[in-house]
Order: C-alpha cells, then structure tokens, then sequence
C-alpha cells in the first residue's frame, strides 16, 4: 500500500473562512418551474477537505429529473476570486464563479447558450438558507430554474 507524503499544505485556506458557515449537512426541499406541483426532497452536505485547503459540496435529491452531483469551493487569491468546479451524474462538469458575503451564497456561470446564477440568503441564526436559482439562455432573459430551502441537520 502506497504511503501518502506528508504535506504542510494540508492546512486550512485562510480567503474560504467565510464558507464555513456552509459545512455541515442540510436537508433540502424544493421546487422547479418546468415541473410544477412537485416538490423535491433531497440532502446536502459541506465539508472541509485537504485540512482545509478546499471545501466540498455533495448534493443529492430522491426525485428523478434533478441530477445529484459534487462541487469542490477553491479561490485564487491574487485575483480574490472564488470558484465552483461541479460535476454530476450526467457527466456534466462546469466552472462557476463563487461569493459568500453578508449571509448571501450566490454562484454563477456565463456561458452562451446557457448561463445560470443562484442566490441563497442564509438566515441570521445559520440554520436556513433560501435558494433562488435562474437560468438564460440567450444571456438577456432569465427564468426560474431550481429553488431549494436547505435546513440545517447538524
């Protein structure tokens, strides 16, 4: 069995400190215009990863029709930047752009075509964060895509 090296950068990333107040695992409820009158049930669940270094994001609803997938947070730090790299059981895989500030979770994608954007206001008390997800695609026009509640669980 291969021994993993030991590595200093196994530390946490000091610019993802405000994503903290994700980790954890949430409950989620939530509905989709294009499937009106049914709402989805799932989980999700933040962690740390790397000592820190990143945070991980999986997602799963027992509804069909909404993929389940996993995201890993990172930033670039001389740009001051956040990402989302996702991946799905559709073998989708997208970039999004990232932000976490005044208990406001948004995350974005600018893509011709489809480009999508979420907002989640966390409520003061951190056990609830209220999701609006959009989508265009012609870039000027936007509808309701998924729009998920998440509860805390622990």
């Amino acid at each position: 069995m291969a021994k993993r090296p030991n590595n200093e950068a196994l530390i946490p990333n000091p610019a993802l400190k405000a994503f903290g107040v994700l980790v954890g695992e949430w409950s989620t409820v939530g509905t989709h215009p294009l499937v009106p009158g049914t709402t989805f049930h799932g989980y999700t669940s933040f962690q740390w990863i790397e000592g820190g270094a990143f945070l991980v994001m999986h997602s799963e609803i027992q509804e069909p029709g909404i993929p389940s997938g996993v995201a890993i947070f990172g930033s670039d730090d001389s740009l001051g930047e956040f990402f989302m790299l996702y991946f799905d059981e559709r073998g989708v895989s997208r970039k999004y752009g990232v932000s976490l500030s005044n208990n406001t979770w948004k995350w974005w994608r600018d893509f011709p075509g489809f480009s999508q954007r979420f907002t989640g206001t966390i409520a003061d008390d951190g056990r609830t964060i209220v999701g609006k997800g959009e989508l265009s695609k012609d870039g000027a026009t936007w509808e309701g895509d998924l729009a998920p509640t998440y509860t805390r669980m622990h």
